[in-house]
């Protein structure tokens, strides 16, 4: 059975930080592409970041050069550093395990991270 299970968020002020993490259970990690994905109400879920099998990158415009993403293969794990937050950060946030070949997509439970101006 396989198992996202995210921590780290919470609530913060306006230009605060926030490490989001996922551990992962179930999958071999190595072959998914890993991202964040966040959720506000009435609103489709939007990728936020995301990281490939080979540590590529790919960022959301207006989060580029605040939030970072990484992952650690041996940890099966994969990090959202949040940097110089803003209130329209403000989300649910899911991370999310999409295999490279296949349809095999699983998704967290979800966090909640509130930035208050």
């Amino acid at each position: 059975q396989v198992q996202l299970v995210e921590s780290g968020g919470g609530l913060v002020q306006s230009g605060g930080a926030l490490r989001l993490s996922c551990v992962a259970s179930g999958l071999i990690f190595n072959i998914y592409i890993m991202g964040w994905y966040c959720q506000v109400p009435g609103k489709q879920r939007e990728l936020v970041a995301s990281i490939s099998t080979t540590g590529s990158t790919n960022y959301l415009d207006s989060v580029k050069g605040r939030f970072t993403i990484t992952r650690d293969n041996a940890k099966n794990t994969v990090v959202l550093q949040m940097n110089s937050l803003k209130p329209e950060d403000t989300a649910v946030y899911y991370c999310n395990a999409k295999k490279i070949v296949g349809r095999n997509n699983y998704w967290g439970q979800g966090t909640q991270v509130t930035v208050s101006s």
